[in-house]
């Protein structure tokens, strides 16, 4: 897909210096340029590659003064950084604007869409199935019974919603994603064996949230497991049984959250770090990587680092500390030596 210097001047509101006609079909990093390329320079460390960039497009601020000779056509803009972003975005709506049901993919009789569907090749569509408007579902996706998925939402290749789950608008959801598999529910016998506990619940995904590529997302026991509006939910997090997310949280890759966990609003968990069960975390509440959270937390808008996890002040001063701990002991070793010395001539 190729765009003109003019056609993207146009969408941004910028201004053109060179040659409005110039076409340019992908997008680079301004040291990396080639012919075709659109690029940005937002950053003044970048500056001198500007000058011998090879990419035939790139936007600058509108306060950037040319010190030597530019050879690419460039697009002045109020912010770079920003209108390049729009730019992207633009471009990613374009490029993925599908439409139409493939004659490969199935749907069930029951099942009922909106305008503007695009299902893809294999795509399975269950009994009772409910998809608003505007909804991509890319190959090899499958949906189980009685699932309801929110105008404008993204399911990429090989995503599968168990029954029942509930998908609101402008979701995102990425490749190999599971939906609403079991909780990991099982009650000890006296025999030692284990009894499967029936998980009847489902997975309840409100507006605007992006979950990423492996992500498992159990359903609940009973009721749902709640995934509140504004999440976004990085690659290979697991959410155990009944977990509830809070509006606008963001959970780095390799989380795991243990059952019936409810984290609050506006959190921020950094990857690999795991949570017990029946928690109840605090609003704003942010932990670096691979914190382990044994126990809840009450007051809001706290940071936290370590296994197990520790105020992060705290946890500064007690690694700092920790560093000295092998001079620290040889020290003790010589006090305890000369004290032992002490000791035996009195």
């Amino acid at each position: 897909m190729k765009f003109t210097a003019l056609q993207i001047a146009a969408l941004l509101g910028g201004t053109i210096e060179g040659d409005p006609n110039v076409e340019v079909w992908n997008v680079a990093k301004i040291e990396e340029g080639a012919p075709g390329m659109l690029s940005f320079l937002a950053n003044p460390k970048y500056t001198p590659y500007i000058y011998e960039t090879a990419s035939s497009v790139v936007i600058v601020n509108n306060s950037f003064v040319a010190e030597k000779s530019i050879s690419a056509t460039l697009i002045r803009v109020e912010d770079a950084y920003a209108s390049f972003g729009k730019l992207l975005a633009y471009y990613d709506q374009v490029s993925q604007d599908k439409k139409g049901i493939s004659s490969l993919a199935f749907v069930c009789p029951s099942a009922q869409h909106g305008e503007n569907l695009y299902l893809g090749e294999f795509a399975f569509v269950g009994e009772n199935v409910v998809i608003g408007n505007n909804v991509k579902i890319y190959p090899q996706v499958y949906i189980g019974d009685g699932t309801v998925i929110g105008d404008n939402t993204v399911l990429y290749p090989g995503v599968r919603l168990y029954r029942n789950t509930v998908v609101g608008k402008r979701c995102i959801i990425h490749a190999g994603a599971v939906i609403g598999a079991d909780g990991f529910g099982f009650a000890p016998q006296e025999d030692g064996h284990y009894e499967k506990i029936p998980q009847v619940g489902n997975v309840l995904i409100e507006d605007d949230v992006e979950i990423g590529a492996n992500t498992t997302i159990d359903r609940s026991t009973m009721g749902s497991t709640r995934i509140h509006k504004g999440v976004k939910l990085d690659n290979l997090v697991h959410l155990a049984h009944n977990v509830e997310v809070g509006e606008n949280s963001a959970l780095a890759a390799q989380v795991g959250v243990s059952g019936s966990t409810h984290l609050g609003k506006n959190c921020i968990v950094g990857g690999q770090s795991g949570f017990v069960g029946h928690l109840h975390i605090a609003d704003g509440s942010k932990f670096g990587g691979q914190c382990g959270v044994m126990g809840s937390i009450k007051e809001e808008n706290q940071e936290f680092m370590g296994t197990p996890i520790q105020p992060l002040r705290q946890y500064l001063k007690s690694n700092a500390r920790f560093r000295h701990i092998d001079e620290m002991a040889r020290k003790l070793e010589a006090l305890e030596k000369e004290l032992a010395e002490l000791k035996s001539k009195l």
